[in-house]
């Protein structure tokens, strides 16, 4: 289903076990408050934390972490920290409990607005969660702000192709400029 960007969700469980995923269902939904989601096909280890916790962490997944991003798909129970798996650093957000990836240039700290079952056209609910969160405090490598705006291209953000094992990356060659009528 088309290109899509990574919500690379960092959570931390009641009992403190850490979790990493990535979710391909992933966008920006609202501008004023800043609220972004991503859907869980099945109800995983971080639903279940978000959901625990009232809280997450976005952080862009890259061209350089697109392994450790891909390791930490692994399908292990929740007692399986998926940072170390990954071989990635938790790093203490700012406002919540939940860590954010050290290794990753861009995170959003997230407090849980609100969580939906989905369902189909005819009302019977279907084995998918969407996620919506707050997003409370942002991270971004200076690096990557060019005059006080981000530069997408610099990132190296990466996303889920329509083929199986696609993915794309952005790099500046993709940036072309168009003004709003």
């Amino acid at each position: 289903v088309g290109s899509r960007l990574f919500g690379w969700i960092s959570t931390r469980a009641a009992n403190g076990a850490l979790n990493l995923a990535s979710y391909s269902f992933f966008n920006a939904f609202n501008y004023r408050p800043p609220i972004i989601g991503f859907s869980s096909i099945g109800w995983k280890d971080t639903v279940r934390n978000i959901e625990s916790t009232k809280e997450f962490v976005w952080n862009l997944a890259t061209r350089p972490l697109a392994e450790a991003m891909n390791a930490s798909c692994a399908p292990v129970g929740p007692e399986v920290d998926e940072f170390a798996l990954a071989g990635l650093t938790p790093l203490a957000s700012t406002v919540i409990a939940a860590p954010r990836v050290a290794e990753s240039p861009v995170s959003f700290e997230c407090r849980l607005s609100q969580l939906l079952r989905l369902t189909a056209a005819d009302g019977t609910a279907i084995d998918s969660w969407m996620v919506f969160g707050e997003v409370i405090a942002v991270h971004i490598d200076t690096s990557l702000l060019v005059d006080g705006i981000y530069d997408t291209a610099a990132a190296e953000p990466i996303l889920r192709g329509g083929g199986p094992a696609d993915y794309f990356a952005i790099d500046a060659s993709n940036l072309f400029r168009m003004s709003r009528p």
